[in-house]
């Protein structure tokens, strides 16, 4: 009786810890969509590339420190990420988060319609489930690592780590 009741308390325990786990969380660099007229007669620009790497990197940082999601490392999939368009691939951004063993899937992209306007969006998608948990945008003004910047930490902050917005919490 009594190691029946022990093991109880363990398995109990062992739930809960597991439990108390926050999420496994994928981020996938972010995508360009440049709808300017600059884009269309220039191409794509270094500083802006250099942006899109430097966001992604802000996201995972700070929802790392947040200590709400275990940002896992995407580096195993990072090339097939970036062969793919991750917003219009049928779900291909969650075929490669589960391959890391990732519960949650985010992705994000910066649309340009001029170097005035820009806007960040971000996606975060169940892996298990494969559908949308939440969509997050912030429009900013200005083309620049200063506006960048804080719309992404805007975004964060006030987005995926506010409770009740629909970012899942520890389980």
């Amino acid at each position: 009786m009594r190691s029946t009741f022990i093991f109880v308390v363990a398995v109990l325990v062992m739930s809960a810890a597991v439990r108390a786990e926050p999420p496994k969380l994928a981020v996938f660099d972010f995508e360009m969509i440049d709808t300017s007229l600059q884009g269309e007669v220039n191409g794509p620009r270094a500083d802006e590339q250099a942006r899109l790497g430097r966001t992604a990197d802000q996201v995972r940082k700070e929802l790392a420190e947040s200590g709400k999601f275990r940002v896992l490392d995407v580096a195993p999939v990072n090339a097939a990420a970036h062969d793919s368009n991750l917003q219009a691939c049928g779900g291909c951004d969650v075929t490669l988060a589960d391959k890391l063993g990732a519960d949650l899937a985010l992705t994000g992209t910066v649309q340009k319609v001029s170097n005035l306007i820009l806007n960040i969006n971000l996606y975060l998608r169940d892996v298990h489930s494969g559908k949308l948990l939440t969509a997050a945008s912030a429009d900013m003004r200005g083309n620049t690592d200063e506006s960048w910047s804080r719309a992404t930490s805007y975004l964060v902050r006030e987005r995926l780590l506010a409770p009740n917005y629909g970012a899942p919490q520890a389980r």
